[in-house]
């Protein structure tokens, strides 16, 4: 299971990222100010770090040329609001392995974090889920049912792969709002229940369960 630092002094940005992350297999600390990520980072206990870049005490630039400086080679994603070249490169050239801007997909973050996790003693990652004749090609984007393609919109195939990752797992209106919507989701929205009905519409009517007073789980 890989550890993660998350060095955000945005409440609602590092809850969402740490709910995501938990919810997907990894076990998260999260600070809010430079100093506190200098401290932890350089401990040796955690497998990658996403650092914003404009926290307070030291900032993310900081932190990063104080973890390398101390031979500290853990992977750092830059995760900010800024998004000039001149950050871009001043962030990649000090020492980060990526970097991303405000406002971001959840999906698009886990994809990087598990992409920089990736290693020779690692197992190759799944690019095919599936579920009886349901499959998701996730390098091809391609939703097939019953061997057939279906045409799925960005935003449905994402819902899709959230059920083909969680099997039998029920899924909380919140939840799936957080992360196909993004942190700025409104939780009294009804578009859960809406592309719930669409994606049943494409795939089918009996694969999607309707768990009453808590959300929904792939069938």
């Amino acid at each position: 299971m890989s550890r993660i630092l998350i060095a955000e002094d945005n409440e609602r940005i590092s809850s969402f990222i740490e709910k995501g992350l938990r919810a997907n297999g990894f076990t998260t600390t999260t600070v809010a100010d430079g100093i506190t990520a200098i401290d932890y980072a350089t401990t040796g206990d955690f497998d990658l770090v996403v650092l914003d870049l404009g926290l307070p005490g030291k900032d993310g630039f900081e932190v990063i040329a104080a973890l390398r400086g101390a031979g500290v080679g853990v992977p750092v994603i830059i995760l900010t609001a800024r998004d000039s070249v001149h950050d871009t490169v001043t962030g990649l050239e000090g020492g980060a392995d990526d970097y991303m801007t405000k406002p971001f997909r959840f999906e698009e973050l886990l994809a990087r974090i598990r992409l920089r996790l990736r290693g020779g003693d690692r197992e190759p990652s799944v690019s095919v889920l599936e579920s009886g004749s349901l499959a998701v090609d996730l390098l091809t984007r391609r939703a097939v049912v019953n061997g057939v393609v279906v045409s799925l919109t960005a935003r449905e195939f994402v819902l899709l792969e959230m059920f083909l990752r969680h099997p039998r797992q029920v899924l909380a209106r919140e939840q799936i709002l957080s992360h196909v919507w993004g942190y700025d989701f409104d939780p009294g929205s009804n578009v859960v229940d809406v592309y719930v009905r669409m994606l049943r519409k494409k795939i089918g009517s009996d694969r999607i369960e309707t768990v009453r007073g808590m959300g929904y789980r792939l069938a």
